[in-house]
């Protein structure tokens, strides 16, 4: 399969096999050597249909069995079991989780006793953070130095609402993690081409993006004017802004290349597919 991918220099991100199953990697997090992480595609699972195959939601109508073996495959990848995933609870906020070994299985083995949770971070080994998209953002996190992760969904309202930081600040508050030693990545997601939004989305976006901490941003670039009263939104470099006034280093943070809605045979895309679709996931591990 040829992915259509968008040239904005190189994004690292590599596309790695076992078997059928196939999933994406960042180099950046993977050199630190100390976390296992991975970006699913819709190759390698055994969900049917319009879930076909590697759909990880037991909400959209998806045979309960068939996720369950799909979280089973992905656990091998990490080499460990089911019970290491902790799932987040997402309804677009900006509530970060501070994930402990109580936490382990919530989600696929276990119930979550916790509800709008859109980030989750710990500092505890063999816990596979995971949260779970069909267009919004993931966000990775890696603190080398202070050996503490997070994982983080940020939608529209997440972005506007800089989940970025508030994920930065969470682990910084939590670990003693210092935003210049963080490493992150920006996953797959649907790109400024294909997001098309209306001036209720827009203009917070401007607000924000002219606010003073911002003034490297051009606002015009991130929400660019589209057809009649439409706009095209950019929710890889509005991420990357929030990501830099946190403090994080241009040359620590991966942007991703690749599109969800340009890609919808690869990754589960919402807007592609007009709401039938599964859910791909983005999944972190400290070793």
């Amino acid at each position: 399969m040829e992915l259509i991918r968008k040239k904005n220099g190189g994004s690292g991100l590599c596309v790695n096999r076992k078997g059928d199953l196939e999933y994406l990697t960042y180099l950046m997090l993977s050199g630190t050597g100390i976390v296992t992480h991975m970006i699913s595609t819709r190759l390698g699972g055994v969900s049917t249909g319009m879930f076909s195959t590697m759909n990880y939601s037991y909400m959209r109508g998806d045979d309960k069995a068939a996720v369950d073996e799909n979280f089973r495959r992905t656990a091998q990848i990490f080499g460990t079991g089911a019970d290491a995933f902790v799932c987040s609870d997402q309804t677009h906020t900006t509530n970060v989780r501070v994930v402990s070994e109580a936490d382990r299985g919530k989600g696929v083995v276990r119930p979550k006793d916790y509800q709008d949770v859109d980030g989750l971070v710990t500092n505890v080994p063999g816990l596979i953070l995971s949260t779970f998209y069909a267009d919004c953002v993931p966000l990775l996190f890696v603190d080398p130095v202070h050996r503490a992760i997070g994982c983080s969904h940020s939608g529209w309202r997440g972005t506007v609402a800089e989940m970025g930081r508030v994920t930065a600040e969470t682990m910084e508050r939590e670990y003693g993690s210092r935003p210049e030693e963080l490493l992150a990545a920006i996953g797959p997601s649907i790109c400024q081409d294909c997001y098309e939004v209306g001036k209720d989305v827009a203009e917070p976006f401007r607000e924000l993006f002219s606010q003073e901490k911002y003034a490297f941003v051009n606002p015009e670039e991130i929400v660019a004017k589209g057809r009649d009263d439409r706009y095209q939104l950019d929710l890889w470099k509005a991420n990357e802004a929030v990501l830099l006034a946190a403090g994080l280093l241009r040359e620590h943070i991966c942007v991703t290349d690749l599109c969800t809605c340009e890609n919808p045979d690869y990754l589960f895309s919402h807007r592609a597919s007009k709401g039938k679709r599964g859910n791909f996931g983005a999944f972190l591990m400290l070793r």
